[in-house]
């Protein structure tokens, strides 16, 4: 392995494929687990784990933090938190269909939201790509369209988590990787623990459901975004967002080999889509310049 691999822009970008699979997995189990307990709960549980494990792991990772380090990854962590608040409470009003597609907007407005926020210039070709892998998640997910409250919040959650993008873009090359995603995880958690208080916190009821919380926990989360926040000190928030897109494709993938979906002509020209996106973003990569992108 090269000497320089911690900071190959490659391999960020391979990272964020694994991750993406990794969340497109936990649909399939996360969904049997939300059947048998409140989502908030779920997350409350998933979330605390996650930053219990980091912090058992490296106890001293909140060590010599800064003021700062310590606002700025706790706002992320409250736009993140806000957003997932957001995304499962419009799932109550909404289709899911309806909400990956508007959740996937992220895609289109990580672009925007940097233009908005930083004034980062973004070309032609990649408003472009953008508009591919945007049209792929629509096949993936859109089986209809109505205007209403859930759709609404989910327009939130899309926005909430371009932000969250742009910002770990911006910040995330400045601080310790395994702190400033620790913060962020720390800051849901407690926002998820908050939510689920007025009902009550569930414990997880089954062991499959335990099963799910730490997986989702250690994988899918702490892990996850480790990884992230590693690979987005590299790479662009809008390249970020493209191969991110990849995650309702390993969705699709895994619904088919694990939960039986039918696989149809229009799952496949979705996905194809989303990585030609992706591909050509990382082939665009090594000859242009992070402020383009």
């Amino acid at each position: 392995m090269p000497a320089n691999w911690r900071s190959s822009s490659f391999l960020a970008l391979a990272a964020l494929v694994v991750i993406t699979a990794v969340w497109g997995y936990t649909f399939t189990i996360v969904q049997a687990a939300v059947e048998l307990m409140p989502v908030m709960d779920f997350m409350a549980w998933r979330f605390a784990a996650a930053a219990l494990v980091m912090l058992v792991i490296r106890p001293q990772c909140l060590r010599g933090i800064t003021r700062q380090e310590l606002l700025r990854g706790a706002g992320l962590g409250v736009v993140l938190g806000l957003g997932y608040i957001a995304q499962t409470y419009g799932l109550l009003y909404a289709s899911a269909a309806v909400s990956g597609f508007i959740t996937g907007m992220f895609v289109v407005l990580t672009p925007v939201m940097a233009w908005i926020i930083l004034r980062h210039r973004t070309d032609g070709k990649t408003w472009l790509l953008v508009a591919l892998a945007t049209v792929g998640v629509a096949l993936l997910s859109l089986n209809g369209w109505s205007v209403g409250p859930g759709e609404l919040l989910t327009l939130a959650c899309a926005i909430l988590f371009a932000i969250h993008i742009v910002g770990l873009g911006e910040w995330s090359p400045h601080y310790n990787t395994y702190t400033f995603a620790f913060l962020q995880i720390a800051t849901v958690g407690v926002i998820s623990i908050i939510a689920a208080l007025p009902g009550g916190i569930t414990p997880p009821p089954t062991i499959e459901a335990w099963t799910t919380v730490g997986i989702t926990a250690v994988f899918a989360t702490a892990l996850a975004f480790i990884v992230q926040t590693w690979a987005q000190s590299l790479v662009s928030p809008t390249r970020a967002a493209i191969v991110m897109t990849m995650e309702p494709v390993f969705a699709g993938l895994f619904a088919v080999v694990i939960g039986g979906d039918q696989l149809t002509f229009r799952t496949l020209l979705g996905g194809a889509c989303i990585v030609a996106a992706m591909l050509i973003i990382n082939l665009r990569s090594a000859h242009a310049a992070p402020a383009d992108v």
